[in-house]
């Protein structure tokens, strides 16, 4: 089994990366780091991680899982087309996918959340694309609906890292 996080460069929440990498190496999943540039990213937190892989030399089938971490600095990374059509790339494929904290945003402004249910940080601009994409936001820490896993912060991490696991079982 095959992960791919993507983060983004600058802020990513470091826990909703750490702890649930951390868990599904435990697991015997490998994971692969990605980002849209390449180098050394810096968390929120202080927190670093080495990129693995630049988002344009991705491919979406060498992974089961495409796993988006929150934080302030992803929103931004709806920005790039080539999220965005990875994202597009993973759902029309059947793999599955998961967000954490506001990255759910990222699902929601590809298209791949619409009549779903699925949970986020609350706060924008999260908020208005689960509206504008007729989201069903739901209160709940973690949500799955089908092959989407959505949780809603950095408290929920190692839940959200301990259903990924079970999802890719």
């Amino acid at each position: 089994m095959n992960a791919l996080f993507l983060i983004a460069k600058q802020d990513f929440r470091d826990e909703e990366l750490f702890e649930p990498k951390q868990i599904l190496e435990e697991a015997g999943i490998q994971t692969t780091i990605t980002s849209t540039e390449t180098g050394t990213a810096v968390g929120k937190l202080g927190g670093t991680a080495q990129i693995d892989l630049p988002i344009q030399e991705v491919n979406h089938e060498d992974y089961d899982i495409l796993i988006i971490v929150g934080g302030p600095g992803a929103p931004a990374l709806a920005d790039h087309p080539k999220v965005i059509n990875l994202v597009k790339k993973c759902s029309e494929s059947g793999k599955k996918l998961a967000a954490i904290c506001i990255a759910p945003y990222i699902l929601a402004k590809a298209g791949v959340l619409t009549g779903k249910k699925a949970t986020t940080f609350p706060a924008e601009p999260a908020l208005s694309e689960f509206d504008k994409n007729n989201v069903i936001k739901t209160e709940k820490s973690v949500v799955k609906d089908g092959n989407i896993l959505t949780a809603d912060g950095p408290n929920s991490a190692k839940e959200f890292g301990q259903t990924i696991v079970n999802m890719l079982q």
